[in-house]
């Protein structure tokens, strides 16, 4: 029997008749932000933007070679994993039918045409990912097709660890630390046995976001565990349930080296690596960069490879990734202010605001009340402290308010 890091290379080779080995770039700015070597894995330069490919290509390759007389494929992605199938498809000249959450940005799934041709078929079905996931299973069952998983399959898996094989082919040096994100785990988990069955001395850790931690609820169960509920924001890792394969892979890892990221926090880090570097990286893509804070006593002095894994950012999102950017950096608030109803009380407001206050929203709720009004305001600074300041100027003069930047209930229905 062939041995796993043997295949992994056998896939990684087949895979230059397709593209060539996304480039590990040692990245300056981060390098001297964390005092430390940081490499980026730049699978967001794949030819779909995404490593997402490999384990497509792989999987339907090997499928077309058992199976020589198989046409028809079905796969459920949020975006990536159907934009490599679409590529696949093309290549293979096969016919696919693409499932895709409703939610799914309009840039991916234009993508996904673009690259599938009239080769793929895209269907829009489901809020989340998994009912997506159901829906195609039950379409493949009905029309006899094969079904290539985003990610619990030990072909996909074998063909994302040809990711792992690239970064030991282009390193001069084993890398002390390895950041891997994690979805439903195909990438993690291929990366981690590669290098754990050629016996590579690597620290592993792995990103989850905070929204979607199925690997962490994984390990406390002890099995795949579906969490209840999920914040589809950053949607190429946004999966309520690690894989079945995947998880065989993953269960020996220590909880402590599993982070989470805060949504909010991962859209700063896109918004900075846009601005500073002019790498555009998605949610997902942006998972393990946006760790580094969390480990950098950890990393100081070493050698870290960081996977960006995707790079299909639909800019119609920016105004909500800065939004949310703002508001974990404590630079923008929301409040409801109790605004008297007499003449000149909102000149008196604007007066309490610094040079640097910006009235980014102002809306009145309600507009019939005789001596208040309540008023949903918004307010950006460049400072955090500064709203301190702000907040001690309306109390002392008589402007009552609340802070509702962080109650999600309010935030839903108001902002």
């Amino acid at each position: 029997m062939t041995d796993f890091p043997t295949t992994a290379r056998a896939a990684c080779e087949a895979m230059r008749a397709l593209f060539d080995a996304t480039p590990l770039q040692l990245n300056d700015y981060l390098s001297e932000r964390y005092d430390a070597r940081i490499y980026l894995k730049r699978e967001d330069l794949s030819p779909v933007r995404s490593y997402k490919i490999r384990g497509a290509f792989n999987a339907m390759s090997k499928r077309r070679i058992s199976h020589p007389d198989q046409r028809n494929f079905v796969c459920a992605s949020a975006g990536n994993h159907a934009q490599g199938f679409a590529f696949a498809c093309r290549h293979f000249g096969v016919t696919g039918e693409v499932f895709m959450p409703i939610t799914t940005p309009q840039q991916k799934i234009e993508k996904t045409r673009a690259f599938g041709g009239d080769s793929v078929k895209i269907r829009l079905t489901g809020d989340y990912f998994d009912q997506t996931l159901r829906a195609a299973q039950d379409h493949c069952a009905e029309i006899g097709a094969h079904f290539l998983s985003p990610f619990d399959d030990p072909d996909v898996i074998e063909g994302q660890a040809s990711v792992a094989v690239e970064i030991e082919a282009e390193m001069s040096e084993t890398p002390d630390m390895l950041l891997l994100p994690v979805g439903g785990g195909g990438l993690s988990a291929g990366v981690t046995r590669y290098f754990n069955e050629v016996g590579a001395d690597i620290a592993f850790r792995y990103i989850e976001p905070a929204g979607g931690a199925s690997l962490t609820a994984a390990l406390a169960k002890g099995a795949p565990v579906k969490l209840p509920h999920i914040d589809t924001f950053v949607d190429g890792a946004a999966v309520a349930q690690i894989g079945k394969h995947t998880f065989e892979v993953l269960k020996h890892v220590d909880p402590a080296h599993v982070l989470l990221a805060p949504e909010n926090r991962i859209c700063g880090t896109m918004i900075r690596l846009l601005n500073v570097e002019g790498i555009v990286l998605e949610p997902a893509g942006a998972l393990v960069i946006d760790a580094l804070d969390d480990l950098a006593t950890e990393i100081k002095g070493k050698t870290v490879v960081c996977v960006t894994s995707g790079g299909n950012f639909d800019f119609e999102r920016l105004p909500e990734v800065k939004e949310r950017a703002q508001r974990y950096a404590g630079l923008k608030k929301y409040l409801i202010l109790r605004m008297p109803q007499r003449p000149g009380a909102l000149k008196d407001f604007l007066a309490l605001l610094g040079p640097d206050d910006d009235i980014a929203r102002f809306e009145y709720l309600k507009k019939s009340a005789r001596n208040f009004g309540s008023v949903l305001i918004g307010i950006e600074t460049k400072e955090p402290d500064a709203f301190a300041r702000l907040f001690q100027s309306m109390t002392d003069g008589g402007f009552e308010h609340r802070d509702i930047t962080n109650d999600d209930v309010l935030a839903e229905f108001l902002i």
